[in-house]
């Protein structure tokens, strides 16, 4: 259950993405997963083609570090790096707590390593397979909803008990039946599919942040 401040960032979303309305059910669920996974100090696993690819990257942006907050350090760990002199201050003050996210994505040598070998629709699933644990959450992007590549990591992320979260167009696709929670924004063209994807990816980060450090 979402705490109070958190439910008004959702109803903000609708009030401003009307349209998305009917997402609001699926949307509070995915954040309460991802709010689950990180209170337990889980891995947040994104991946997608192409665009969906670049939103990936997007979205471990804001949950490693600070969005909307701060996030510093408590006296305790600032005190563990002061210890490491001038550096050590730097780090005690710069420094911010994540929520921890990995772009599957951002593995070249990997992908291109899977793809010789076994063929381009299995490398995020190899990342998975390898990374996943329980109670960690794999978010998959993917407009159509039937990305293979996609398909066989949220396979991966289930042997390994891993919760999974689909962001896709009307459709649903293939992926909408497989994961546990499926995002299905009200659009059917590629590009209106991912400009709704912006302001519910914002929110997400901005509801587990609130959680976790509100």
């Amino acid at each position: 259950m979402l705490n109070e401040k958190s439910a008004l960032f959702i109803d903000d979303l609708i009030s401003r993405y009307g349209k998305l309305a009917e997402c609001k059910e699926s949307i509070t669920q995915a954040a309460e997963i991802l709010t689950a996974c990180a209170r337990r100090g889980g891995t947040i696993l994104i991946g997608g083609n192409g665009g969906s690819s670049a939103d990936s990257d997007h979205i471990v942006g804001e949950l490693m570090k600070g969005f909307i907050l701060k996030r510093e350090l408590v006296a305790d760990d600032q005190a563990t790096l002061m210890a490491f002199g001038e550096d050590g201050e730097l780090l005690a003050k710069k420094l911010q707590y994540g929520i921890k996210a990995i772009s599957l994505s951002e593995h070249s040598a990997l992908s291109t390593a899977v793809l010789n070998d076994n063929g381009a629709d299995l490398a995020f699933a190899q990342a998975v397979y390898n990374y996943a644990c329980e109670g960690d959450v794999l978010i998959a992007i993917s407009t159509s909803g039937n990305a293979r590549n996609l398909r066989l990591a949220t396979l991966a992320a289930k042997a390994k008990r891993a919760q999974s979260i689909l962001l896709t167009g009307k459709s649903g696709g293939a992926l909408a039946t497989l994961t546990d929670v499926a995002i299905k924004v009200p659009e059917t063209e590629t590009y209106l599919i991912q400009e709704l994807y912006f302001p519910v990816y914002h929110t997400l980060c901005i509801v587990v942040e609130n959680e976790l450090f509100g």
